[in-house]
């Protein structure tokens, strides 16, 4: 698909480019679909209705901006722990074709796009802007020093929430903050499944995370965390007072939940990363589950 897309650049332009790419994981976009779903439920939620036009053009591109910049900076502080890692020994920084230098140049572009585009809502939006950027800094090098480098990536990716009700109604309820709390242990939970396929390798190269704090007991805490985010949208449907569509996608949303512990069950390598995967459409179903309960009122 890259390649496509790159093909009318010049063979010398063209080589640099996907290197580019890849290292902003535009080949894999899934982390931007999991980052995208809760801005969707913030900001319907917010408008309790269809959002602003303009509101909803400029989070979905910051999300896809604030995604690529985050795995901009991930490599970088990653450039020393990814070669000793199987799953990412081939990315950009590790094997050499993109230089740390380079790195934080598209960091910083992709973090000034986004703070261009945050220029267009409102003032409280802007302040809570200068947080999400230190949240997207801080976490790839967390995982030095912490064992739940998860926790501050969920408020990272989760940080888009408080943003989304400051853009459309100039504040943050605590429907918001509920949302956000939510949110910060729904990404636990799959990037929990996604430092399983790794556990080994970091335990070798020194990285922590919560698939190495949790252990043998990983299962069991999953479906805790799991249970809670379930409970969280609970409260959340109950506060924004949505219809039978949103239960019905609550309700689908456990069953993908209990989809996802029965496949890492054996905590194979590649069933673990299918599980963290599968979340993408626990988040598109919980999104239609709000906008059709919204739309039938």
């Amino acid at each position: 698909m890259l390649d496509v897309l790159l093909a009318p650049l010049p063979p010398g332009a063209r080589a640099k480019a996907h290197d580019y790419l890849v290292l902003t994981r535009m080949d894999r976009p899934i982390g931007a679909l999991l980052l995208l779903w809760p801005t969707w439920w913030a900001l319907w939620l917010a408008a309790d209705d269809f959002p602003p036009w303009p509101t909803l053009v400029i989070f979905t591109l910051g999300v896809f901006a604030m995604r690529a910049a985050g795995c901009a900076i991930n490599d970088y502080a990653d450039r020393e722990l990814d070669p000793q890692v199987a799953r990412t020994a081939g990315r950009p920084i590790a094997s050499g074709r993109v230089t740390p230098r380079e790195a934080l140049v598209v960091f910083g572009a992709l973090l000034a796009f986004a703070f261009v585009l945050v220029l267009f809502t409102n003032a409280l939006t802007i302040k809570l802007s200068f947080a999400g950027a230190a949240l997207a800094a801080l976490y790839p090098f967390t995982k030095r020093y912490t064992y739940m480098p998860q926790v501050v990536l969920g408020a990272a990716f989760g940080w888009s929430i408080p943003m989304a009700f400051a853009a459309v109604s100039n504040t943050v309820p605590p429907l918001g903050w509920l949302l956000f709390l939510g949110n910060v242990v729904w990404s636990v939970v799959y990037d929990t499944e996604y430092a399983m396929v790794d556990r080994e390798d970091d335990i070798r190269a020194g990285a922590k995370s919560t698939a190495i704090l949790f252990g043998d007991a990983d299962l069991p805490i999953l479906g805790i965390l799991m249970a809670t985010f379930a409970l969280a949208m609970l409260f959340v449907g109950q506060r924004a007072h949505l219809g039978w569509p949103y239960w019905l996608a609550l309700l689908a949303s456990l069953g993908l939940f209990g989809h996802q512990l029965w496949r890492i069950r054996t905590r194979d390598r590649e069933a673990c990363l299918a599980a963290f995967r599968h979340n993408n459409w626990l988040g598109l179903v919980l999104w239609v589950g709000i906008v059709l309960a919204l739309a039938l009122r």
